[in-house]
């Protein structure tokens, strides 16, 4: 008897962390897919194979690669340095997931350099849609990792087979990584101040998306998100204790 409640208590145990597996294999799966995309484009802007497997390796942030590859395709290597300032300015980001993961990764130089590599959209996203630090850390590693190997491959599968593939956004690869993040970002729109977050980024990255370079329309659509988000215009009101008192439940 004493096995068999055991055996229950350790599979409770677990089912949380199965969980956080099962969300962060789901955006590895879709955002890995997007990869093909980004080869056969590389290869298509002018890149060879290696070099497009190695822009992957080494920089490995989706929005970076695109806005480098879409500025080289422009203008070729007289434009190499507007891309890699383009890819630069995308990449900034990434540091401000480093402030948010810090205290999540731990210390350790080794642990942070390896971290600091993973630290992308979907790692944090995962990592931070999760209630407890320990899921959190899982979601981090999971994600980050999972996505730099089935990015990595796809890359490779995209330039080796782009011209047979042809347009990738007619496969709609194109929204697998948005359709992942819409999956993480649905279950936490239960409250007025996380809906007034997203609609309001959403509507600036909109409009801002005609008038600007591939990515700054993010950029321009997080710190409006920032902005909402501290000032907490849209926090539920104080519940005043008189009223609790005076409703016979004790605070």
């Amino acid at each position: 008897m004493r096995s068999s409640n055991r055996t229950r208590s350790n599979r409770a145990d677990h089912a949380p962390e199965r969980e956080v597996w099962r969300e962060a294999l789901g955006v590895v799966l879709a955002t890995s897919a997007y990869g093909v995309s980004f080869g056969a484009l590389a290869v298509a802007a002018g890149l060879d194979v290696w070099q497009t497997c190695v822009l992957s390796l080494l920089m490995f942030t989706g929005g970076s690669q695109f806005a480098f590859v879409g500025v080289f395709a422009a203008g070729g290597l007289a434009a190499l340095p507007s891309a890699i300032a383009s890819a630069a300015l995308l990449g900034v980001r990434n540091a401000a997931y480093g402030m948010r993961m810090s205290p999540i990764i731990g210390s350790g130089f080794w642990r942070r350099a390896a971290a600091a590599h993973y630290t992308i959209d979907e790692s944090t996203a995962v990592a931070i849609a999760q209630s407890e630090p320990r899921l959190r850390r899982v979601g981090f590693w999971v994600t980050g990792i999972g996505i730099y190997l089935g990015w990595n491959a796809t890359t490779l599968v995209g330039a080796l087979v782009g011209d047979v593939l042809g347009d990738p956004r007619t496969w709609g690869l194109d929204a697998a990584a948005a359709a992942a993040f819409l999956a993480l970002l649905w279950p936490r729109l239960k409250q007025r101040q996380a809906i007034a977050v997203g609609i309001a980024a959403a509507v600036v990255a909109a409009a801002f998306t005609p008038l600007l370079m591939p990515g700054l329309p993010v950029l321009v659509a997080a710190v409006v998100a920032i902005l909402v988000g501290w000032f907490n215009w849209f926090r539920p009101p104080a519940v005043s204790p008189d009223i609790v008192d005076e409703a016979g439940v004790t605070p």
